[in-house]
């Protein structure tokens, strides 16, 4: 490895081929952000050295890997890391020499022309030549036309005429090109001097280090080094690099695995940056964290996703980086498809499709981990022990997102269902994975019962408790239940309620005291406590003007029979009269239908416990002779270190040849600390030790109470 400090004319000089691989990120430099500061450092440059020569303006680095030469070729070279400060100064010379030339400054534009193109007698002779291969930076990626395309067009530029006319690329150049136009040409007497003098300052005045790499050293090492921390690289862009680095040392083809695998995250879907808690991510970067920890059981920080991303691949993946990329491909292909029907409106959706909508109008992204690990190409699950499943767990968030609870510790919780059951038998998983959710019984955890829901959404004011899309989706899931879609009988109106399309209504006008007065302040008091309840809330196909919305109750049911589509809605036409009593009755309604809908098991109640230990002695030996636990049983470990134990017939836990009287004797034996034994070591059912010993402890309780 070399580091030096280089110019742009140390850099470019030389006739070589600067290759920037196609599984480079595109170019995404902007004109408020970087072009426009760097025009203006470039303008002070030229004019400090106007009295001191040697004035230079720093770039920042590149990292550069020798590449072998075809006979007769010129020297190559990959850009590993700096393709955007590298993409930009080409752009910017050859738009300040395009610009040159118009103004008849030939030497000036040649001198700048040395530096971004190789002069056709240094390329091999040969009739197949492309002209592409003139310029001295060559994009493989996507922004290869259009880097093409600017950089060969004859002067003066006719931009509109271009191929990628709105791509970054031609629009960074028409910027700078216009830019250099108007400095140029400010004064004519002066056009030679500041000619010289911008040309001077590309050339000589700009320094950026570089850091050349020979064949067979580790470039990814040097690109995670410089990028891996407090970059704007996204985990797309480091785990992209991981793996075509790999794949380019497996000598697999990487052109056809961007084409046939990867190419699709550089489209506009996959681009969009979405909503994760308080940041906005490119929607890539979330699915590849949220499929890590799909397959890990691990919940992964979104700043920690290329690392742990790396070590999964480096240590627990077992096939090759052609294959991961198909599966990582494959997943994403059905991610797209459950997003895409989810933000549409059709009322014919899936399942895990309207899982999806459901929670994204939430602002929950937590279960889609457990979607993907549920639909594992490589390990696909039953479809109704999926159903099952995503049942439980669409229960469990809706529940607790009714009741405004905290959602930060949701994710741990899924990946912890997904490590307890990864590998375990697909038979019954969907019974095990609720029997887990309702052990949860810490306040950030637990699944609420019905009559805590009933009792807090009942007197919610739902319409300032919710966000819009929150509530809009909630009085969907009403409809939808109203409609028979929670019975799993015939809908009575053969489809599902459109999606986003209505129109949230106050039956009870939000400003009631000039058609609805009541007398009293209690009376008043009470009113306004019930204007925003569930019970007071509709949903129409269009809005009302608010002449009709604020009127009485005869002119307003009226306006609502017109939009009696809504079973909901529908309901409220035989009401003589409209206040409190009503809304509450509809409220309780309106609770029964959601509770319906997002169902727990049989006498599930969600208590919140405080965490303890049994206040009597239980150890393994008493439930091995209970029969809770069969002699011979291979228990797995909870950890980062994977071991095995296995249950004697005597109550005692084998590991490694020995044997350990308590599971966290054994655990001490795996990990070097003394963690809880009985939540170390699950069953291969994905039950941990604790899970029984509580069942057990249960059945010695009933068997005192007979």
């Amino acid at each position: 490895m070399q580091t030096l400090v280089k110019t742009p004319g140390g850099i470019f000089n030389a006739p070589q081929h600067l290759e920037i691989p196609l599984f480079q990120r595109r170019y995404v430099w902007e004109k408020e952000e970087q072009w426009e500061p760097l025009w203006g450092d470039l303008l002070r440059l030229v004019a400090a050295r106007s009295t001191t020569p040697t004035a230079t303006h720093f770039m920042g680095a590149i990292v550069l890997q020798q590449l072998p030469n075809s006979v007769g070729g010129v020297q190559r070279w990959s850009v590993i890391d700096g393709q955007q400060r590298l993409t930009t100064l080409q752009i910017l010379m050859d738009a300040v020499g395009a610009e040159l030339e118009h103004l008849g400054e030939r030497r000036q534009a040649n001198r700048l022309r040395k530096l971004t193109h190789n002069d056709e007698d240094d390329l091999p002779d040969s009739p197949d030549l492309d002209d592409a291969e003139t310029l001295k930076l060559r994009h493989l990626n996507a922004d290869r036309a259009g880097f093409v395309d600017v950089m060969l067009a004859e002067p003066p530029v006719n931009y509109a005429d271009l191929r990628d006319r709105d791509g970054r690329i031609v629009r960074a150049h028409e910027h700078f090109a216009g830019l250099a136009r108007a400095w140029l040409s400010e004064s004519a007497d002066q056009l030679g001097m500041r000619a010289t003098g911008i040309v001077d300052a590309l050339r000589e005045g700009l320094q950026l280090v570089t850091i050349d790499l020979q064949a067979d050293e580790d470039s990814q090492e040097i690109f995670e080094t410089l990028n891996a921390r407090g970059t704007p690289l996204t985990a797309a862009d480091l785990i992209k690099n991981l793996l075509f680095q790999r794949l380019e040392q497996e000598r697999g083809d990487a052109r056809q695995a961007y084409q046939k695998y990867w190419h699709l995250f550089e489209t506009p879907f996959w681009e969009k940056e979405i909503s994760v808690g308080r940041f906005l991510q490119p929607r890539s970067a979330v699915f590849l964290t949220q499929w890590l920890v799909s397959r890990t059981g691990e919940e992964v920080q979104t700043r920690s996703t290329f690392r742990r991303f790396k070590y999964f691949v480096e240590h627990e993946y077992t096939g090759t980086t052609m294959q991961l990329l198909g599966l990582i491909h494959e997943q994403a292909v059905a991610y797209g498809e459950w997003t895409k029907a989810a933000s549409g409106r059709e009322t014919a959706i899936s399942a895990v499709a309207l899982a999806v909508y459901r929670m994204e109008s939430a602002n929950l992204e937590v279960a889609k981990p457990l979607l993907l690990w549920l639909h594992e190409p490589d390990d696909p699950k039953p479809a109704h022990e999926v159903a099952e499943v995503l049942a439980a767990v669409e229960s469990w968030i809706m529940r607790r997102m009714l009741m405004r609870l905290t959602t930060s510790a949701l994710g741990r919780v899924v990946a912890n269902l997904i490590k307890s059951f990864r590998g375990t038998p697909a038979d019954g998983l969907g019974e095990r994975v609720r029997v887990a959710l309702s052990r949860e019984n810490s306040e950030s955890t637990y699944w609420p019962g019905n009559s805590e829901v009933r009792r807090v959404v009942e007197e919610l004011p739902a319409y300032r408790a919710y966000s819009r899309s929150r509530l809009r989706m909630i009085l969907e899931a009403a409809e939808d239940a109203r409609r028979g879609y929670s019975s799993g009988r015939p809908s009575r109106t053969g489809s599902r309620i459109e999606r986003r399309a209505m129109h949230i209504e106050h039956v009870l006008p939000q400003r009631w005291t000039t058609h609805w007065p009541v007398v009293g302040l209690r009376a008043e008091l009470d009113r306004a406590d019930h204007v925003h309840r569930i019970g007071n809330l509709t949903l129409l196909t269009a809005s009302l003007n608010s002449g009709v919305s604020n009127a009485e109750w005869a002119t307003k049911r009226a306006a609502l029979n017109a939009h009696d589509v809504n079973l909901l809605t529908r309901d409220l036409r035989d009401k003589e009269e409209w206040g409190e009593a009503t809304i509450d009755a509809r409220s309780a309604d309106i609770v029964d239908l959601l509770l319906q809908t997002w169902t727990v098991p049989e006498g599930h109640v969600g208590e919140v416990q405080t965490e303890r230990e049994p206040t009597i002695w239980v150890d393994l030996a008493q439930i091995v002779a209970a029969g809770m636990i069969q002699a011979g049983t291979v228990l797995d470990s909870r950890s980062d270190r994977p071991a095995k134990a296995v249950v004697t017939d005597k109550g005692l836990l084998e590991v490694d040849g020995k044997q350990f009287e308590s599971p966290s004797g054994a655990a001490r034996h795996v990990v070097g600390y003394t963690p809880n034994g009985w939540t170390f070591w699950r069953l291969p059912d994905g039950r941990r030790l604790r899970d029984v010993r509580d069942d057990y402890m249960a059945w010695l309780s009933a068997a005192e109470h007979r």
